[in-house]
């Protein structure tokens, strides 16, 4: 039995999916909808309330664009945790390694990196790009360890929810919360990507200013406990490759004039809680900030 939350946007949409949703889940299962589209709440307010909410022990959090393939998903997902007790968090996308840099759950700038992991039909509402399968399964796992997941659409335990609630505090928006919470749990218990559901997502992320804004605050927050190494990336590389990649986000902002420098160091700051960051670590970084010129954008977040 699952209890299925979507903060909700567009009533057409919602409505398609829970009839998607009715057609494909194949066990027991309740939805509970919020009408947000005043936007008048955060995402992660509204998943605390239906979190307090559902009746069943598992829940599942999804947006209301996607539209569920796989036949009897719901007995996929409740067979996986009942097989699984260390995992907390369950999704179709993820990383396997979570960087101190900021990015999303996979920072592309690293120069060694955890395994990319993702089963998913993508579509492209902005850009109008043809949709795609997306499938990355880098060690050929029916279900495979990460780091942390994307927040199209994961599952988690109704308990674990409730004791590492999402941060409405912090963010207030629409970005970051998946990755806060993939963080969050990361202490007390895994996170895995499955490959044995699979769903169509029909619209791509948005990763302007005010998702960015979102994932410096996570960041900030979590200093202490990244980077999450599910892939095991070898500890003693760590250090170098985070430099650099923090490198890149430092370029790009003056770049792009995001944040002024000011801005920066204060984050950079935060870094040395990590277990990578020596003593010397946030001090080079401060040193290469600031012998750094804009340069014509050529990088995208």
């Amino acid at each position: 039995m699952i209890s299925i939350i979507i903060c909700s946007a567009n009533a057409a949409d919602l409505l398609q999916v829970k009839d998607n949703i009715s057609r494909t889940v194949g066990v027991p299962h309740e939805i509970i909808a919020f009408d947000n589209s005043d936007g008048q709440k955060g995402i992660c307010e509204v998943y605390n309330e239906g979190a307090r909410a559902a009746q069943y022990d598992v829940l599942c959090f999804m947006h209301e664009d996607i539209e569920m393939k796989t036949e009897g998903w719901g007995g996929k997902v409740l067979e996986i945790f009942d097989a699984n007790n260390e995992i907390g968090l369950l999704g179709i996308a993820g990383g396997g390694y979570k960087s101190l840099a900021p990015s999303s759950w996979y920072n592309y700038y690293l120069q060694e990196n955890g395994g990319f992991y993702c089963n998913l039909i993508q579509g492209y509402k902005h850009s109008g790009k043809a949709e795609m399968l997306d499938y990355r399964n880098p060690k050929n796992e029916a279900l495979s360890k990460v780091a942390c997941v994307d927040g199209c659409w994961f599952c988690t335990r109704k308990h674990i929810a409730l004791k590492y609630p999402f941060d409405e505090k912090l963010l207030t928006k629409f970005h970051g919360y998946d990755l806060d919470f993939g963080i969050s749990i990361s202490r007390e218990y895994e996170a895995a990507v499955t490959f044995e559901l699979l769903l169509k997502h029909f619209s791509e992320g948005n990763f302007d200013k005010l998702w960015m804004d979102e994932i410096l605050k996570v960041h900030k927050k979590w200093a202490a406990v990244l980077p999450v190494n599910a892939d095991n990336v070898p500890e003693s590389h760590l250090k170098r490759v985070e430099r650099d990649a923090f490198e890149v986000f430092l370029q790009q902002s003056m770049d792009q004039e995001r944040y002024s420098k000011w801005e920066l160091i204060k984050l950079i700051w935060t870094t040395r809680h990590s277990r990578v960051a020596t003593f010397s670590f946030p001090y080079k970084l401060m040193i290469r900030l600031f012998k750094m010129k804009k340069k014509p954008a050529t990088y995208s977040f």
